[in-house]
């Protein structure tokens, strides 16, 4: 029998090169499924494929099975409670801003959040106040949110209902959110942290504090990227009583699906009970395995691998940002060689580094081949390609429309050189990180437009049509976007 299912095809053919991953989700495989006796979980998967029947309870009216999970994950989390994500931390990011900040009111949010904290601006026409990421300059990335900064916003925004930022980052840099939540609180605000890259957090002292730790009002968990749940799958943990919870139910049920995913939510159901009996043994060999990694990797002479320093606090070292312009590999260069002769996938590809995700199912037999293959690569490569260093800066964009006002519009494609001066209709996005460069109704630059230029033939960027085109407001907004 021919058969032509390409997504089918694709992920059958990759299974067979048994290729180590270094990317979400965290469970690597199925070998936790099985270590741990839920072989039953994928060889019957296709047969646990239901909706709401008899006994399966209801995700928005739980009060059986699922409750109980919800109440394991408050457990397991110190929660004062927990809700199953089906539609990952992007739901959870949506129904929590949603739910905390109402029309035409102010959001405090980091410039360095995921696509789906701007998209809440559009979706509920909400007023956005920027606070910036410091720069990790010796890797040309984004650091934490320091202190200063939001103080400052709340300062000269105390009328702003909720503050939202990313902890970690996409590279494993945590802010300091006992003082960011102590300064928030003061103000009567709400504390939002997109922990969607930190499940792991609360686990172990060798990592940095959880959000939950340190009295952040709402946290939410994307236990598929290093955890051992399936991918969408995610949490959603509520910390305090300042969050109204019919509020925020009513939203998650709005932004989720009427017909949730009981594989999905069986795969939570799976993660929480490996992590409540065998979590701690796990913790503690990953660990492990990553010390023996950084400590290999001192050996390299070419190679930046960031750690934990004074320059980068905070740090997460289950994600490995390695960097090898030194010897003139590129980002693309040096996953293009770990891809085709290593057999290694990574997680995140910028011009200047390549990042790994680890998770609760890697293994010291993957980190040392990733150890191996690097030395190897530093030793018998060289590269002669320019590299162009990105910006870290997230820019200080002019905005003229609201992100809501923006996305209404009629809007119009133009080539990147007749954007400038114009206002953006369509957010411009690398993709990963997923961080808008420009966000609907802020101005096109020369400086944003030379980026996206310089990064287009590297880097997936959502938002561009032909690779040549972004789409503007049409008009005439103060004289910016009449074409």
């Amino acid at each position: 029998m021919t058969i032509n299912a390409p997504i089918y095809e694709f992920l059958m053919n990759h299974s067979k090169k048994n290729a180590i991953s270094f990317h979400m989700p965290g469970h690597k495989g199925g070998t936790l499924f099985k270590k741990y006796g839920y072989e039953g979980f994928l060889e019957n998967i296709i047969k646990y494929d239901v909706t709401e029947i008899h006994g399966a309870d209801n995700l928005y009216h739980p009060n059986e099975i699922i409750d109980k999970i919800q109440k394991k994950y408050a457990t397991l989390y110190d929660a004062k409670r927990s809700f199953l994500l089906v539609n990952g931390t992007t739901g959870g990011i949506l129904a929590s801003i949603l739910s905390c900040v109402g029309p035409n009111e102010k959001l405090i949010m980091a410039r360095n959040s995921h696509k789906s904290t701007f998209n809440a601006l559009v979706l509920g026409d909400i007023n956005p106040i920027y606070i910036q990421p410091e720069r990790v300059d010796d890797y040309h990335v984004s650091g934490q949110i320091h202190l200063r900064e939001v103080e400052k916003a709340v300062k000269h925004h105390p009328d702003a209902k909720a503050v939202i930022l990313p902890s970690p980052n996409y590279y494993g840099i945590c802010s300091d959110i006992q003082e960011i939540s102590r300064i928030i609180h003061e103000h009567n605000m709400i504390l939002i942290v997109d922990e969607a890259h930190g499940a792991h957090l609360h686990f172990s002292d060798h990592f940095p504090n959880s959000a939950l730790a340190h009295e952040a009002d709402i946290v939410i968990n994307s236990t598929h990227k290093t955890l051992a749940s399936l991918t969408q799958s995610a949490v959603l943990h509520v910390n305090s009583n300042r969050v109204d919870m019919n509020a925020l139910m009513d939203k998650l049920q709005m932004v989720q699906s009427t017909s949730p995913s009981y594989i999905l939510m069986a795969s939570l159901d799976i993660n929480a009970d490996i992590m409540a009996k065998h979590g701690e043994e796990l913790i503690c060999n990953w660990v492990k395995n990553l010390d023996e990694f950084y400590d290999k990797m001192k050996s390299a002479k070419h190679t930046k691998i960031m750690n934990g320093s004074k320059k980068i606090k905070g740090f997460d070292p289950t994600k490995i940002n390695i960097d090898m312009t030194g010897i003139g590999i590129t980002g693309k260069k040096l996953e293009e060689i770990l891809r085709e002769k290593y057999n290694i996938y990574m997680e995140l590809v910028t011009p200047n580094i390549v990042m790994g995700m680890t998770g609760i199912g890697t293994t010291k037999e993957h980190l040392d081949k990733l150890a191996e293959a690097l030395l190897e690569i530093e030793t018998h490569y060289s590269g002669n390609e320019s590299i162009h260093i990105p910006l870290v800066e997230y820019e200080e964009n002019q905005a003229v429309l609201k992100p809501s006002q923006a996305a209404q519009k009629e809007k119009a494609w133009v080539n990147f050189e007749d954007s400038i001066g114009k206002v953006c209709a369509i957010a411009v996005t690398p993709y990963p990180p997923g961080v808008p460069m420009i966000y609907p109704g802020e101005v096109f630059t020369e400086k944003i437009i030379s980026e996206i230029i310089k990064i287009e033939k590297d880097i997936l960027i959502l938002g561009l049509k032909n690779e040549k085109k972004v789409a503007i407001v049409k008009g005439d907004h103060h004289g910016r976007t009449k074409v």
